[in-house]
């Protein structure tokens, strides 16, 4: 239990509290699935090959621990959350993703992962971009894939079945802090979720919280890039093609 964690269970708070279940999304179906390649100044985050970029979150001395095969990287659930050797601030993300065809579960507890923008150290801290089976999976709608969890919900949900690759395109322009470790600027974000615009720079609150309200209490510079290890018992998730192209703010 983190100590934010504590602090607002102490306080009564639940985690229902910061759940929003309405208005629901509209749903849109996307156009053919585009695999985009990486541009010439892209940094390479995975390519089919390895995970020679990658980090155990829980030990940053610790090489990945996820499933390579086939050009594909599933997630090792016992292996625990992954993230960049490499530090960044403001960048362009390209990352490809899938539901597995049997998944099984509801709600939250199918197909549950996440791509944190920043990572604020080990476990789940850092601003998480959702992702989750939402094709037909009823979830509280600042949970389902394209949200900023727990804070803004996808402004549609072009969510494909399934069993299909699916693409998230992400601007990210990182936060920046005073001396004093006050705010200066917020992260803003904009996502295109199977190249539907779900997210449109968006001015998040904070990082990610379970329990309680965000805010900017951490001030923190470069950051990794971090994918989920969650823990429910649905069939893990599968990545490809991650590539990033670094933003001056």
């Amino acid at each position: 239990m983190s100590a934010s964690y504590s602090a607002f269970a102490q306080q009564g708070a639940k985690p229902e509290d910061t759940e929003v279940w309405s208005p629901v999304p509209v749903k849109v179906m996307p156009g053919k699935y585009l695999s985009v390649p990486p541009p010439s100044d892209a940094v390479i985050l995975f390519d089919g090959k390895n995970l020679n970029e990658w980090v155990s979150n829980a030990d940053r001395d610790k090489p990945a621990n996820w499933t390579v095969k086939g050009d594909v990287l599933t997630v090792n659930k016992a292996g625990g959350n992954i993230e960049t050797k490499r530090l960044f601030t403001s960048y362009q993300l390209h990352i490809e993703w899938r539901i597995p065809a049997n998944i099984t579960g509801e709600g939250q507890a199918r197909g549950n992962s996440g791509i944190f923008l920043a990572s604020l150290g080990k476990g789940d801290p850092g601003y998480e971009l959702q992702v989750l089976d939402s094709y037909e999976n009823k979830t509280y709608v600042n949970g389902m894939a394209g949200s900023i969890y727990k804070q803004f919900p996808p402004l549609s949900n072009p969510s494909r079945k399934p069993g299909e690759w699916q693409t998230y395109d992400v601007n990210w322009l990182a936060p920046v802090f005073n001396e004093d470790g006050s705010l200066k600027t917020p992260a803003r974000i904009t996502v295109a979720f199977n190249g539907i615009i779900v997210q449109n720079n968006t001015e998040l609150r904070g990082p990610t919280q379970y329990i309680g309200q965000p805010s900017y209490s951490i001030k923190h510079g470069a950051a990794s890039i971090k994918l989920q290890a969650h823990g429910d018992k649905s069939e893990p998730i599968s990545f490809r093609n991650i590539w990033v192209r670094e933003l001056k703010n």
